[in-house]
């Protein structure tokens, strides 16, 4: 009985130091792990490859009023986040402004950001604005035509050839408004134009 009551003495003496032996580990792992559970994945690597995939696909987008203003379709697609881009084979677009404005716009391929500011045209690029009351179709063709939705603009670095009407014109670049029809063309500049038909009176 002496015995054990000597034993639970010396216990009792050891006890603080043990609670204090296992807090101080107990610390220490807190002070090892919490900044790793805490710590934001800043220097985290965007993923490089397409996060999901398009087939046979049709984006629509609609005005304040709800009138379709719009649409882009493809045969496939595949989105990138590193880019936050959308890849896009065989893309055709179809366009109505505020004004009601129509233009269909195709190409063998398309980028689209996804914000929708900018849809790129790649490969035999093509664009038609059509007819509206006295503005004639015209009509625009290169390698390579940056459209701008938002701008009612299609933009091009690259060689381009705008048909308009009968009136056909080459250019090193150009900025063309949808709306309105207006162009500018930039670098060297050629164009050929188609005497209009007399009037009979």
């Amino acid at each position: 009985m002496n015995g054990l009551r000597r034993l639970l003495d010396r216990l009792s003496i050891y006890l603080p130091l043990i609670v204090m032996a296992l807090l101080a580990s107990g610390s220490w792992w807190l002070v090892r792990s919490v900044p790793a559970l805490l710590t934001p994945e800043v220097n985290k690597p965007v993923r490089q490859d397409p996060d999901y995939r398009l087939v046979d696909f049709s984006v629509k987008s609609f005005n304040a009023s709800g009138r379709l203003s719009r649409e882009i379709m493809g045969d496939k697609a595949q989105h990138y986040p590193a880019t936050e881009a959308l890849h896009i084979d065989q893309i055709r677009i179809y366009a109505v402004s505020d004004s009601g404005a129509k233009m269909n716009a195709r190409a063998e391929q398309g980028v689209a950001t996804d914000d929708g500011t900018q849809v790129t045209l790649i490969g035999n690029a093509y664009a038609i604005k059509h007819p509206q009351e006295t503005r004639p179709q015209i009509e625009l063709r290169g390698e390579r035509l940056v459209a701008l939705p938002d701008e009612d603009r299609v933009v091009s670095t690259d060689p381009v050839q705008i048909t308009r009407d009968r009136d056909v014109f080459t250019a090193d670049s150009m900025n063309f408004n949808s709306s309105t029809g207006e162009h500018v063309l930039q670098g060297r500049v050629r164009g050929t134009l188609t005497p209009q038909p007399r009037k009979t009176p």
